[in-house]
């Protein structure tokens, strides 16, 4: 943390600096006890939106670890929405999701402490901190303020590292049955959301959409999948990281109904048989 508190008032293009060469450090790390001027860093590591504690009684730790991370989807809370996607995926307010959202929340301020990180400056109270954000904002290089504004969409599900953090909060089997319904409904997030009561899994299943690929220019594309069982042939999902020309990453996601009847690497991806009705038809 640079902390300016017991030293001189520092300008805008002193707090800049020191976000740009600041370690970035977990959201629980934040300062309880200061106010200031902070940045928030994405699971790539890169910093991408700069804001500040402008209300008098709002401490650093509890914008970024407490807003940022763990309330609503909206433009003023950036990790949850950023974040908001495949098995992290919540629509607010619906009743119908309430349940599964609410699994589905957990899960992704799990994986923003885990994998999402932060900077901050310390400033006096008697600072012009919001006159001082926003001069650092007109300063800043755009990749830094990417979601500023609105700037960005919401990533694509990180699934593999997603994937990590549900093997170490290790979701029961009623949980991963949540994230991945969660995951349907995102996939079809065009049409309205499917009640949990009226999911018949008894019935013939249902299909989804493929979800369409990007397409930007890019400069090679890696390609993973996940699998039902020990055979190659039972694939059940396919990812797809498209690098652009800049380096930058945008990812694709499908599910896939490998028709097997044996399944035995639920218990890492948390796809399930039983769960067809989330797969897409090619």
């Amino acid at each position: 943390m640079t902390n300016f508190l017991d030293s001189r008032h520092p300008s805008a293009e002193d707090i800049l600096s020191a976000l740009l060469a600041a370690r970035p450090e977990p959201t629980r790390d934040a300062p309880k006890d200061r106010r200031g001027i902070y940045g928030l860093v994405d699971h790539y590591g890169d910093l991408r939106y700069i804001g500040s504690t402008k209300a008098t009684a709002e401490t650093l730790y509890k914008r970024i670890h407490q807003r940022h991370r763990t309330e609503s989807e909206n433009s003023s809370h950036y990790f949850s929405r950023m974040y908001n996607a495949g098995r992290m995926w919540r629509l607010r307010n619906d009743a119908a999701t309430k349940a599964d959202g609410y699994i589905a929340k957990k899960l992704r301020n799990a994986f923003v402490a885990e994998h999402c990180k932060a900077v901050w400056v310390a400033l006096p109270d008697n600072a012009d901190i919001a006159g001082l954000e926003q001069a650092v904002i007109r300063l800043a290089p755009k990749e830094a303020i990417a979601w500023n504004g609105r700037g960005m969409e919401a990533y694509a599900e990180p699934v593999e590292l997603v994937h990590r953090v549900l093997l170490r909060l290790k979701f029961s089997s009623s949980e991963l049955e949540a994230v991945n319904r969660q995951n349907a409904r995102f996939l079809g997030s065009d049409t309205a959301p499917v009640a949990i009561s009226s999911v018949n899994r008894s019935s013939a299943p249902v299909t989804h959409k493929v979800p369409p690929f990007p397409e930007d220019p890019f400069r090679f594309f890696a390609l993973d999948v996940e699998t039902a069982n020990n055979d190659r042939g039972s694939i059940c999902q396919i990812g797809v990281a498209c690098v652009r020309p800049d380096n930058s990453i945008e990812t694709w996601v499908t599910y896939v109904d490998p028709q097997a009847n044996t399944w035995v690497f639920t218990y890492l991806h948390g796809i399930e048989k039983k769960d067809r009705f989330r797969c897409a038809a090619f």
